[in-house]
């Protein structure tokens, strides 16, 4: 007797799906685990996160917004943004004011290269019980330095744009990269601080974090904090390690002795990069988000690296970003001990993560890196970090 069709797609169904099971227990029983995988490249956001060891000092009266004796520290939110981004930022202050400031308020400084509107200052201001400081960049600060040709900066810029470097011929981009690089601490509103925690738009945070992160960053003698490590794009930095080791020749002495050197010259996980970027792995800290010691900054050692730089035209005849440039920095001339991986605040900037396994976090997903491409996920940086340096 025939078997009717509808009852014979039936039974094909079935049996796709039988071997759909079969193929899903054992391809599921062939991959690596992460108990398989080497401490290094183990995702440390699996495991359950707690606050950072050392001295955490609390919220109290002495936090609140007009405290006549204030705990706080010399220590400012800082943002570069625009009026035309004003959006976008307050949803970012809102999550950061959620999930800490709310509980010290610290002041915000925001950092234009034109005048704030009044809508910006209205908006901002009414997002926070802290101080909102609204300051105008310098033209010297931000305009295009003399001793950089325009023509050459078109022809270059041409050629970034053929090899489809992100922004290339962005001038306002480059202007902000140097400007972030070597310029924003020189401002006067920041001549009295001491530390920063950078926020940009549209940016968020998902994590309760209890402790004022300033006096974390000064009681536990502390330089720079990160949460994200990527690689950069080689075609936008090609000359930026030569100039880097001509720097080094003429000061050896800038050198520390503790430094994260071979996380910067790493050419085992990525070699492409450190081919094309002529030796340099492209490691470096995300730095839309960084909370630091303005002290480095300041310091003769990165003055006279940044003013390097700055003379041989990197930040307009290529489009070095001031990520690498802060992360070459310190893995140079920083005692690595100094530099910490802030696991516990969870943050996103479009595409990235940090997610900690926490119960303070909410909105994000544990250990997840990307909610983008699967391809993303070789960007990630901070194996090499973990294998080099540590997860301090």
């Amino acid at each position: 007797m025939a078997i009717a069709r509808p009852v014979r797609a039936l039974g094909l169904a079935a049996i796709l799906m039988w071997f759909f099971f079969i193929y899903q227990i054992f391809h599921s029983s062939s991959r690596k685990t992460y108990g398989d995988l080497p401490p290094h490249e183990r995702d440390p956001n699996i495991d359950p996160t707690g606050e950072p060891e050392g001295l955490l000092v609390r919220t109290s009266d002495a936090y609140a917004p007009n405290a006549q004796k204030s705990a706080r520290i010399n220590a400012t939110l800082l943002a570069l943004v625009r009026n035309e981004d004003l959006k976008t930022m307050v949803e970012s202050m809102i999550d950061l004011e959620r999930t800490w400031n709310h509980k010290f308020n610290y002041p915000w400084t925001f950092f234009n290269e034109v005048p704030f509107t009044e809508e910006f200052k209205r908006r901002t201001s009414a997002a926070t019980n802290a101080e909102c400081r609204y300051e105008l960049i310098p033209a010297e600060h931000w305009d295009v330095p003399e001793w950089i040709d325009m023509n050459l900066y078109k022809e270059s810029a041409q050629i970034l744009k053929d090899q489809e470097v992100k922004y290339a011929g962005m001038l306002s981009y480059n202007k902000m990269c140097r400007w972030n690089s070597g310029l924003f601490y020189k401002h006067p509103a920041m001549k009295d601080m001491q530390y920063y925690w950078r926020v940009e738009p549209e940016v968020h945070f998902f994590c309760d974090v209890d402790y004022d992160v300033f006096r974390y960053m000064q009681d536990n003698n502390k330089t720079y904090g990160f949460t994200i490590n990527l690689y950069d794009s080689p075609q936008s930095i090609p000359s930026l390690w030569p100039e880097t080791l001509k720097f080094l020749a003429d000061h050896p002495d800038y050198e520390h002795a503790n430094n994260a050197k071979a996380w910067l010259t790493d050419n085992l996980r990525r070699p492409d990069h450190n081919k094309k970027a002529k030796g340099y792995s492209t490691c470096h800290f995300w730095s839309n988000f960084e909370i630091a010691d303005l002290s480095f900054w300041r310091s003769k050692t990165y003055e006279d690296y940044f003013n390097h730089l700055d003379r041989s035209g990197g930040f307009f005849y290529e489009r070095w970003g001031d990520a690498p440039v802060h992360s070459v920095a310190l893995g140079l001339f920083e005692d690595v001990s100094r530099i910490h991986w802030f696991r516990d605040i969870g943050y996103q900037h479009i595409p990235f993560f940090n997610c900690p396994n926490s119960p303070k976090c909410k909105g994000c997903v544990t250990g997840r890196l990307t909610d983008g491409e699967p391809f993303l996920y070789k960007e990630d940086c901070r194996p090499n970090w973990f294998k080099y340096v540590g997860m301090g």
